[in-house]
């Protein structure tokens, strides 16, 4: 298998709905490209995942909060953060005038063992 692209082509950001592409997949892992444009999780909900992921910001700027900190991180290009399955985390602001490019990698917990 062969498969390949440029994680900054086609970025066709939309202020009214965030952009999910699934990169490559397996029973293991998933890996996606998220691109933002002022999209955030809404006010009070968390996210909670039954897998690991990882995810590192490559364009843009965005803050992210876990639900055991009081304020978000601020994640500017380069940043990463690794979060376990069932942390409950959201996304607090992402840049609204330009592209936020995210790469996420998905870890089942059951792989990751």
């Amino acid at each position: 298998m062969r498969l390949g692209g440029n994680l900054f082509a086609r970025l066709l950001p939309d202020a009214a709905v965030e952009c999910c592409d699934d990169l490559f997949g397996n029973r293991a892992a998933r890996i996606e490209r998220i691109v933002s444009l002022g999209q955030a999780t809404p006010e009070g909900e968390w996210l909670d995942q039954d897998r690991d992921e990882w995810v590192v910001l490559l364009q843009g700027a965005a803050k992210l909060q876990f639900a055991d900190e009081i304020s978000p991180r601020t994640m500017r290009p380069g940043d990463w953060v690794a979060i376990a399955a069932h942390v409950r985390h959201r996304v607090a602001w992402t840049e609204p005038q330009a592209a936020t490019v995210w790469l996420a990698v998905h870890i089942s917990v059951d792989a990751a063992a």
